[in-house]
């Protein structure tokens, strides 16, 4: 195998297969067409577009139900979020600030499902205490960013990271150099 060929096929081992996408949703809805206006579904496709590009199966609730269009009933979305993340090899979030109820909890079901995480936060934004602590009980990485596109090379050494760490792959530190 030439060297491109190896270092492509090794690029592939460190992406996950399926991949749940959590955030802000009802909270995004303009309140008079029912949907996520353009600005607010920008983050979420963006991420979709590009880990799909890459070959990973992408669990997003805001596609699944049209932006908003075809809302699913609560007893429909929970069930299928919960079984979707739990399916998943890893788990991304949008946390929200302010914070998103819906998407905390899907953080909660993927910190106690033993899921990788990652967790994008938007520069210069509030988090609550438990998403500033959840690296303490749950394998995450954090990508602080201010331009989410231009922050994606970024977030692609954080799944891979957290993934090498979850799956035991991870690289030993180096030793530190004597002084």
């Amino acid at each position: 195998m030439s060297d491109m060929t190896t270092q492509h096929a090794a690029h592939l081992a460190d992406l996950p297969r399926t991949l749940f996408l959590a955030g802000p949703f009802i909270q995004l809805l303009d309140p008079e067409t029912g949907e996520m206006p353009p600005g607010a579904r920008e983050p979420f496709d963006l991420l979709i577009k590009h880990f799909e590009s890459q070959g990973v199966a992408v669990h997003n609730a805001h596609r699944r139900e049209a932006w908003g269009a075809e809302l699913m009933r609560p007893e429909q979305c929970t069930a299928l979020d919960q079984e979707e993340i739990r399916k998943a090899e890893i788990f991304v979030a949008l946390p929200g600030s302010p914070a998103s109820p819906g998407t905390h909890i899907e953080i909660g079901w993927a910190s106690a499902f033993g899921k990788p995480i990652v967790l994008l936060l938007e520069r210069g934004r509030e988090y609550t205490f438990l998403v500033q602590g959840l690296h303490t009980v749950a394998e995450v990485e954090e990508v602080v960013y201010t331009d989410l596109a231009a922050s994606l090379p970024a977030v692609d050494r954080a799944v891979q990271r957290v993934l090498a760490r979850h799956r035991g792959t991870a690289r030993p530190a180096r030793p530190a150099a004597p002084a």
